[in-house]
């Protein structure tokens, strides 16, 4: 199976997660982020993580992917229980982590911006939803004090550093593309537990951090 994806995309790492925890091979394609063409004749529209099936019919939606995967060989390995206190500080870290995130992803070394016409489709696109990247990138300093506050919230909430609630389930999958979107912010300290499950999660998906784009 072949699974298309931009490599900064957190949808796609929940897509590609699924395959490292269940040590099923996976063909990686990355995009350009101005390839229009590619996803829209695959799925009718410009949207990753797109899983083309050995039978040739292609998925869109991470979440669907991660269920089909997962299911397919009557052996799921998401089989714990959620704790919506996860759901709540996933909700809440979301409401600033962009604009953290979307200025430094935008000047770091991903595939996906391997031509100058990608990189600037996708500054122009990410400006217009959130905003002057100057400005945010300014106001690190205040994102990063209030991102660690969370970050202090989340670590009770974490039962194993092998499984956020102590069993793999969805919340892994959602947890751990953020805290891995977030390895890119320089000088964020996280808590040890939060830090050791981060790592630890990294290795058993297969999806490596991005500490050697921290910026």
């Amino acid at each position: 199976m072949k699974l298309f994806i931009y490599d900064h995309c957190p949808f796609c790492v929940k897509a590609r997660m699924i395959f490292g925890l269940k040590r099923q091979p996976i063909r990686l394609v990355t995009l350009l982020n101005d390839d229009e063409t590619t996803p829209v004749n695959l799925i009718g529209a410009k949207m990753v993580p797109i899983l083309v099936k050995d039978d040739g019919e292609a998925m869109p939606e991470s979440l669907d992917i991660v269920r089909y995967v997962d299911r397919q060989d009557g052996k799921p390995v998401l089989t714990g229980s959620t704790n919506p206190a996860i759901a709540e500080w996933l909700q809440r870290v979301d409401s600033y982590s962009a604009k953290l995130l979307l200025p430094r992803i935008a000047h770091a070394d991903f595939e996906e911006f391997a031509t100058g016409s990608a990189r600037r489709y996708f500054i122009d696109k990410k400006q217009a939803a959130i905003g002057d990247f100057a400005e945010h990138l300014a106001n690190s300093a205040d994102l990063i004090a209030e991102l660690e506050a969370d970050l202090q919230t989340l670590s009770p909430l974490i039962v194993s550093t092998d499984a956020v609630n102590g069993e793999l389930s969805e919340d892994d999958i959602h947890l751990f593309p953020l805290l891995r979107s977030l390895s890119i912010v320089a000088g964020v300290a996280l808590p040890d537990n939060v830090e050791a499950y981060r790592n630890r999660m990294a290795q058993r998906s297969e999806v490596p951090l991005l500490l050697d784009m921290e910026q």
